[in-house]
């Protein structure tokens, strides 16, 4: 029996933290239809501040795969806060990644696949998604990575 995403994120140990607030003029989360799109988010630690630096210079594949999973934590918060409950969750559809790194990286797919796993561990299938991971010369607050998502929800 599939197990629902609230038992995976118990599973994983993972506690969702309170939604971040947006950084500028924006909103966390604009549903249209059966679709939610998720704004860009940095990767937020529990003390509240983010990974920085590029990847490449300042951070590892690894530290730059972990910051991706923490921008995962934070969207899985923003979910929760919009619909109550993740079983809502139909499909995550496509996920941009952001990856501020030198100009010379070229594992941004490596980095993420720390936003991408956790997407499929909370989901399973459902959270198997179209992406893109491009380089960014930099990012807002120096943010290591940046995503966003588009998902699609029951109607």
């Amino acid at each position: 029996m599939n197990k629902s995403p609230e038992q995976n994120l118990k599973d994983l140990s993972i506690t969702l933290n309170e939604v971040s607030q947006p950084i500028a003029s924006y909103v966390n989360c604009v549903r249209t239809g059966n679709l939610l799109f998720l704004s860009g988010k940095g990767p937020i630690k529990e003390d509240k501040t983010y990974v920085t630096g590029k990847v490449g210079k300042d951070l590892t594949i690894e530290q730059g795969n972990e910051a991706a999973r923490l921008v995962a934590i934070d969207h899985i918060a923003v979910l929760k806060d919009e619909l109550g409950d993740l079983s809502k969750v139909k499909r995550i559809v496509k996920a941009f990644g952001m990856v501020h790194c030198t100009s010379d990286f070229i594992d941004q797919a490596k980095v993420i696949n720390g936003y991408s796993d956790l997407m499929f561990s909370v989901f399973g299938e459902k959270g198997r998604h179209a992406r893109s991971a491009v380089s960014m010369h930099a990012l807002p607050l120096n943010f290591a990575v940046e995503v966003e998502v588009i998902v699609e929800i029951e109607d």
